[in-house]
This record gives C-alpha cells, structure tokens and sequence, in this order.
C-alpha cells in the first residue's frame, strides 16, 4: 500500500469520524445531555476532519451561529488542503504535477 491511499484511507476515517460525532453532539444537545467539548469538535476538524465537521455544521444545522465554528472550520480546511498538496508535490517527485 503505498502513502498516498493510506493519506486517503486516514482522510475518510477522520472525516467520517468527525461528522458523526457532529451528529452526536447535536443530538446530545436536543436531549439535553453532557455535550462534547468544542475543543474536540475543533480538533477532529484540526487533524483532518474539516470537511466531515462542515458537513456536520449543514447537515445537522450545528454551531452554525457560533464564529469560532463558521470562520475557524473553513480556514482549517484551507489549511488542510494546502498540506495535502503539499504532502502530494514532495512525495511525488514530480515538479510539474500541481
């Protein structure tokens, strides 16, 4: 197996991850139970989750009033998309290929 399908097996992990426990934060919320700290939902975002942490915020309609959620998840995105790229251009050699 080489280091790119294990990056992308890492990728969907986390990222389904993230989304789900969106959704079990959201429905702790609605029952009014022991919440999940934001420092974790913006950490599972941080290690890579952010596109399962923003289709949790629309999907279940979750921290979308919050700033820190609405700002911080997109540019922990950006982030992570510049590392992936950068992760692929090193790995691959190849100067040409972004």
């Amino acid at each position: 197996m080489d280091i790119f399908t294990v990056l992308l097996i890492y990728l969907e992990g986390v990222n389904l991850l993230t989304l789900v426990v969106y959704g079990l934060d959201k429905h702790r919320a609605r029952v009014h139970r022991e919440r999940i700290p934001e420092a974790a939902l913006l950490g599972l975002a941080a290690i890579g989750g952010a596109v399962g942490a923003l289709a949790g915020m629309f999907l279940f309609r979750h921290k979308i009033r919050k700033r820190k959620f609405t700002v911080g998840v997109p540019v922990i995105l950006a982030l992570e998309i510049l590392v992936v790229l950068g992760v692929i251009y090193i790995l691959s050699g190849d100067p040409f290929l972004l």
